[in-house]
């Protein structure tokens, strides 16, 4: 019997022991938990693969003030930021034709090969982008420059994103999926500590003039030998049993794409909204708060880049624990305990945020992620364990990414839209209660399935 003659349908956790991939059964175990060294090094490697995605793709973010008066100078700062925002979301439209791309490249000829492209090709990007001239320097060609080298990170970041996790996903022990994907995800949020550390350390060493000047550089230009680094990691993997089975069942004339949307429609569309919340509060989180505090919090550089670091790092402590309690209690208790917190603690987050305070700007970020790991701890593992192994990377790429274009990518270019339009600093809370609000009432009113030890 192999995966695909196992049926669609969740199973108890004393059933999925001998229903586990080859791998986890036949393999050498190296420790008393029955963990194989190649799934180890698997998990490592989609978790290195992650982080260094996510540092090419977020010191954008990161930089956003930096960027708004190199590239986009003018006479009013809310134009600039706009502007700046505008770009950082262009990487997100193009997001979903790289899922489509790499998606279906990766379910006909395997996922490790394809995360070795997208990887060199986000690094090199990003460090281009260190590179690049500034406006002062030639022009309008040197935001054109720049919205080029966003392109090329969103594309290659929407193969990526879904191709670590579909590979750690296919290796992992059934009981510990929650746990192992999170795990993965929370290697997401650690880029940001890095390089939010890195540009504080910068920053606070060198002169100002110096630091415009050439050293908010440093940290672009190390992405490049970072993903040589990751791309080594992953070359000592393998593809799991899962992705060989369903290769080798498959006909001559299997369309991932095609196959995607005639099996997987409804599916793809309630993970467009599921990962749509946690897009947004991401982003908010990781690409919006720092500008936000210093333009709307009055708070400097330094200490909104301090903040984020440490709610970025309580994120990524508390995401696998978030992990642990959906292999516990299931994808949908989780989904709803986390669309509610959210639903209730945003607005009162935001208004900490930008308290003016830094102790409270802390407390309203950490609210805020608190709320988020509730919600990650269903929605992160629900996006690739809804779909089946046939099809995973192409579904889960698609929709995964067009929630991030939608919400994610969108997110800090709304957050200052609202702020700017209303005058009340705390206007993005609304907008991120009321998402919360939909997403609580899909997974209770709708047909959202539960999918703890899916096999297939």
């Amino acid at each position: 019997m192999t995966i695909n003659d196992i049926k669609d349908q969740p199973v108890s956790a004393s059933q999925t022991t001998p229903s586990a991939p080859a791998l986890d059964k036949d393999a050498p175990r190296s420790g008393p938990l029955g963990i194989t060294k190649m799934q180890k090094r698997v998990l490592a490697g989609g978790s290195i693969g992650q982080f260094i995605e996510f540092y090419d793709f977020t010191l954008y973010g990161l930089t956003a003030v930096i960027f708004s008066q190199l590239f986009f100078p003018g006479s009013n700062p809310v134009t600039a930021m706009l502007a700046t925002f505008a770009t950082f979301g262009v990487a997100f439209v193009v997001r979903p034709i790289g899922g489509l791309f790499f998606g279906a490249l990766g379910d006909r000829i395997g996922r490790r090969r394809v995360l070795t492209i997208t990887l060199v090709a986000i690094g090199g990007a990003t460090a281009l982008m260190g590179l690049l001239p500034t406006y002062g320097q030639i022009g309008a060609w040197a935001p054109v420059l720049l919205v080029l080298c966003r392109l090329i990170q969103g594309f290659s970041a929407g193969g990526e994103s879904v191709g670590a996790p579909s590979f750690v996903f296919e290796h992992a022990p059934v009981s510990r999926r929650g746990f192992w994907l999170n795990i993965t995800i929370a290697a997401t949020a650690l880029p940001s500590v890095v390089a939010g550390s890195m540009i504080l350390i910068l920053s606070q060493s060198m002169p100002n003039e110096a630091f415009m000047a050439w050293g908010w550089r440093l940290p672009f230009l190390l992405a490049l030998p970072l993903a040589l680094f990751g791309v080594w990691i992953r070359s000592r993997t393998v593809e799991s049993d899962a992705f060989n089975e369903a290769k080798a069942a498959r006909t001559k004339e299997f369309s991932p794409v095609r196959e995607a949307f005639r099996e997987n429609r409804l599916r793809m569309v309630q993970v467009i909204f599921v990962m749509g919340l946690t897009a947004m509060g991401f982003y908010f989180l990781s690409a919006y708060f720092v500008s936000y505090v210093q333009t709307t919090g009055h708070l400097s550089r330094e200490q909104s880049l301090l903040v984020n670091a440490a709610a970025l790092a309580l994120y990524a402590v508390l995401l696998p624990f978030g992990g642990r309690l959906g292999d516990r209690f299931g994808r949908k208790p989780m989904l709803i305990a986390g669309s509610a917190a959210l639903a209730l603690l945003s607005v009162p987050s935001f208004m900490l945020v930008t308290s003016g305070s830094l102790p409270l700007a802390l407390l309203g970020q950490s609210l805020f992620v608190v709320a988020l790991c509730i919600y990650g701890g269903g929605c992160y593992t629900f996006f690739v364990e809804i779909f089946t192994t046939r099809t995973r990377f192409t579904s889960a790429a698609i929709s995964y990414n067009g929630a991030y274009a939608l919400f994610g990518g969108t997110a800090p270019f709304i957050g200052t839209a609202l702020v700017g339009g209303t005058g009340v600093p705390h206007a993005p809370g609304f907008y991120m209660a009321a998402a919360a609000a939909v997403v609580l009432l899909l997974v209770l009113f709708t047909k959202v399935p539960e999918t703890r030890g899916r096999m297939g």
